[in-house]
């Protein structure tokens, strides 16, 4: 049985969702001018919660951050992110460009999960976080400041959806994701492979090691 067929009263379109920290502009533009009939509805779906919404069909396709549970699902990997630690601005490691986690390994590592209760905590001074680039990019405050973490592994960013789902816009949506242009043809398949992540292009330079000093 199609999706279709599974879900008749389901509106025409295509429903994405995205962990924290994936910006989905680009391609939610370029599905709008090339395919202004087919609506395309994006919503934001806890990282905790990635596998569930596309078990629970809440979704179509979900752009998730690996690792997750593959079995039943397609997956292309799409790109890599940087990993960075961030500090209160007054902090030592806030004098450089990067650190290693040699650098803070005395500090309190916070938990992650809620990132912006996680965020208060690192401005009130109970600790560090480690997060990818791009969620301490979207927590962007003026107390605050990140630097990446140079051997820190990077988090991987992929486009997942049930292999059970035969919505047929998914692959006009993968298409839109790849950059096929409109006469190109659909070259991918189920669970293909994408090309080499590309990876999220934080400068790097030289790197001088944390020195802590005494808290007045």
């Amino acid at each position: 049985m199609s999706e279709a067929e599974a879900h008749p009263d389901r509106p025409p379109g295509l429903r994405i969702g995205f962990v924290p920290g994936v910006t989905v502009t680009k391609w939610r533009r370029i599905w709008s001018d090339r395919y202004p009939r087919l609506p395309l509805s994006v919503s934001e779906v806890a990282a905790a919660d990635q596998r569930g919404v596309i078990d629970r069909r809440e979704v179509d396709l979900c752009f998730v951050r690996l690792p997750i549970e593959q079995d039943q699902l397609h997956l292309i990997t799409l790109y890599d992110e940087v990993a960075v630690v961030v500090v209160p601005k007054d902090h030592p490691a806030a004098l450089f460009e990067e650190v290693s986690r040699a650098d803070l390994a005395d500090e309190n590592v916070l938990d992650d999960r809620d990132h912006g209760l996680a965020m208060d905590l690192v401005a009130g001074g109970a600790g560090v976080l480690f997060v990818p680039h791009a969620i301490a990019r979207s927590h962007s405050r003026r107390d605050l400041v990140y630097r990446p973490v140079i051997d820190a592994e990077p988090t991987t960013i992929a486009l997942a959806w049930r292999t059970d789902n035969e919505h047929p816009l998914i692959q006009d949506f993968i298409g839109v994701v790849r950059g096929r242009t409109v006469n190109s043809s659909r070259t991918a398949q189920s669970g293909g492979t994408a090309p080499a992540p590309k990876k999220d292009r934080t400068s790097r330079p030289v790197r001088a090691r944390v020195k802590r000093s005494k808290r007045r």
